[in-house]
């Protein structure tokens, strides 16, 4: 059963989202989105679509998305408030249209833009399919500055970090190996051709004083570079997004994407210039501070709340490593508590989504 940690002073929200179908529990944009329906549920707003559920079938799930959102189109009041969720594949643009001929005030929440992910080429056909709303809710101040240079007018609310919600409350955290070195790293996320290929080369850096715990789907021990007995690299296992938290141990968390151990680079990589990998959260979930590349947009979040290190290339990783002392690495895990207390809380997509409201108020004055 879920347990609400929402403070009782956010459940009075007006307004309506339509819940749908996630088809995979494993997948980090899955969980996200689900999360959203949750905090707006426990903010008051009310789910007019079918139950959500997770049928893995893409048709079978596509053929109930359909029906749910129509239904819940239907029911959707003239005048009200609707809270939607982009991307939302096929059906956005009828979801958009029924709601403005309702005339509602349509608040979306942006997880991905395909444009700065390098999926689509066309900024402006995307553009159309977000920004008819009356404000928008992006991850960070990057994202919203990309926005404004594309001339976008209405409201942009930074949301600073993704929350991330578990029915079983906060990990545990094992503080026996606190300031302890080598430093465990946590990597977590699917293992892909391009994602996360700079992994296998944490094993031929000159210096690599730390170890390497490694969670998720896909991972590959033929791809080792060294042999198995001497790598840094210790695989975990998978688990659905809505255990995985229970399962990491470490010291820090590792946000680094791409091809490279030199910087974030190759089409995951560039993305994290303007997106909140979603297991950042998860990270400080865990009580872990964060290691994170310097030009992501992550790591201004990273740096105001003292809850990790920023770093330009991961070679200098031991070296960071090494002069961090126990004082300071107990610093960042007081600091980390405090973030995680108000991500498990739901505490900033509320914020937000205030704002955002707030705002749209202001432009009918």
């Amino acid at each position: 059963m879920y347990v609400s940690f929402l403070p009782q002073m956010y459940l009075t929200m007006a307004g309506y989202y339509i819940s749908r179908n996630y088809k995979s529990l494993f997948n980090a944009a899955g969980k996200a989105k689900t999360d959203c329906e949750t905090i707006l549920a426990e903010m008051g707003v009310k789910n007019l679509g079918f139950k959500q559920s997770s049928i893995p079938n893409s048709a079978i799930g596509t053929i109930k998305n359909f029906f749910g959102i129509t239904f819940a189109l239907l029911r959707l009041p003239f005048k009200s408030t609707l809270y939607t969720q982009y991307p939302l594949n096929k059906f956005r643009g009828y979801v958009l249209f029924v709601a403005k001929l309702k005339h509602c005030k349509i608040i979306t929440i942006v997880h991905d833009v395909r444009f700065l992910k390098g999926r689509t080429s066309n900024a402006s056909n995307e553009l159309k399919k977000i920004t008819p709303s009356s404000a928008i809710i992006v991850h960070n101040k990057a994202m919203k500055n990309w926005f404004v240079d594309q001339d976008v007018k209405i409201p942009i609310i930074e949301l600073g970090i993704f929350d991330y919600i578990l029915k079983d409350g906060l990990p545990k955290q094992n503080d026996s190996n606190i300031g302890k070195k080598p430093y465990e790293i946590v990597y977590a996320g699917g293992f892909a051709e391009g994602k996360n290929a700079y992994i296998f080369d944490l094993d031929t850096l000159q210096e690599n004083d730390f170890k390497m715990n490694l969670y998720g789907l896909g991972f590959d021990d033929q791809k080792l570079k060294v042999a198995q007995e001497k790598s840094i690299l210790s695989y975990k296992g998978a688990f659905p997004s809505d255990v995985v938290a229970y399962h990491i141990e470490g010291s820090f968390g590792l946000v680094w994407d791409g091809i490279s151990t030199e910087e974030c680079s190759g089409q995951y990589g560039q993305y994290l210039k303007y997106n909140n990998p979603h297991k950042t959260s998860l990270y400080i979930l865990c009580g872990l501070p964060v290691i994170v590349w310097d030009k992501a947009a992550i790591s201004t979040f990273i740096i105001d709340n003292k809850i990790g290190i920023v770093i330009s290339n991961l070679k200098d990783l031991s070296y960071q490593l090494a002069n961090l002392s126990q004082t300071d690495y107990e610093e960042m895990k007081t600091n980390v508590n405090r973030v995680r207390t108000k991500i498990i809380s739901g505490g900033y997509l509320n914020d937000a989504v205030n704002k955002a409201l707030q705002n749209t108020e202001a432009l009918k004055k």
